[in-house]
């Protein structure tokens, strides 16, 4: 059975064409939510920050093919959670951010994905958990806006769009595969066949060494093992979290497994509350990697 989630996330444009990619997304609506006129609005009145209304997207969902806290956490992906009233270069009440529901079972579902946002970013979320009010549907050029403009602008950082591509391939390549070398290994391998970074892989934690010990991985002869806390990969395992460097030579302690390496990410894996393994991302070109790739990363880290 189809059902309904509403997203406010800054500008429409960019927001309903991020949803219309998700698999599982049967339609993306831009509109109006929330406001206080109790007829339909036009832009320019919304855009006067006078009526109340925050820019919004309807998304109808197959539950059988994608979750509500799946698509709250991919919501999560393409905004900044902790600025109010501000998503990009846009500014006012009607670029806030919020979801919307209509029933009220879907708020428990929904708000352990705020709570665990709020604890990675370490502050209050900027971001509205209410029951839908009322929507309505905005004028028909905002509708598809980017695919009838593909030049047109957008707020969400365009490398969310082929992340979730990568994310979604990922998730249905591994399926149901209980071997976590497999799995290590496909991610790997896409990964890299559609990012074409220099070196991508695993190293995985060896217990009784105490050492992470290379895994599956896509590029050159790598280094065997890693001491814990040594290099970029054993501070991201000891450090807990993911570590991005734009220079691998100005990194104490670097590791350096190839000359042509030239920037990294590394990102923990977790089983439970245990780093049981690391993505190691290697770059030939400096300052390649930010937060988006971070958290995208970290999604695909804990498919495996």
């Amino acid at each position: 059975m189809e059902k309904r989630i509403y997203f406010a996330g800054g500008c429409f444009w960019g927001v309903t064409h991020f949803f219309k990619g998700v698999d599982g997304v049967v339609k993306a609506t831009a509109g109006y939510a929330n406001g206080t006129l109790d007829r339909q609005p036009s832009y320019e009145e919304v855009y006067t920050d006078k009526t109340g209304f925050a820019e919004t997207v309807e998304v109808r969902y197959d539950p059988a093919r994608v979750s509500l806290p799946e698509l709250t956490d991919l919501f999560f992906t393409i905004i900044d959670p902790l600025s109010l009233n501000r998503q990009g270069g846009d500014c006012g009440t009607r670029y806030r951010t919020g979801v919307y529901y209509l029933s009220e079972e879907d708020e428990p579902l929904i708000r352990p994905r705020f709570e665990a946002e709020s604890a990675r970013l370490g502050a209050p979320l900027a971001v509205e958990l209410e029951p839908l009010r009322c929507f309505y549907t905005a004028e028909d050029y905002h509708q598809d806006y980017l695919d009838k403009n593909p030049g047109g602008y957008c707020h969400v950082n365009l490398l969310s769009f082929r992340y979730l591509r990568l994310y979604q391939d990922i998730k249905a390549l591994l399926g149901d595969e209980p071997d976590r070398i497999a799995r290590m290994a496909s991610a790997a391998a896409l990964v890299s066949e559609r990012m074409k970074w220099h070196w991508v892989g695993f190293y995985r934690v060896e217990p009784a060494s105490g050492m992470l010990v290379l895994g599956p991985y896509a590029g050159p002869v790598a280094c065997l093992r890693i001491g814990y806390g040594k290099g970029v990969c054993g501070t991201a395992w000891k450090e807990r979290r993911t570590v991005i460097v734009p220079d691998v030579d100005r990194f104490p302690g670097h590791i350096a497994c190839s000359s042509l390496s030239r920037s990294e990410i590394v990102a923990p894996v977790f089983e439970g509350s245990e780093v049981i393994a690391v993505l190691d991302i290697d770059s030939s070109d400096l300052d390649t990697f930010g937060p988006t790739d971070a958290l995208w990363l970290e999604k695909i880290a804990r498919l495996i």
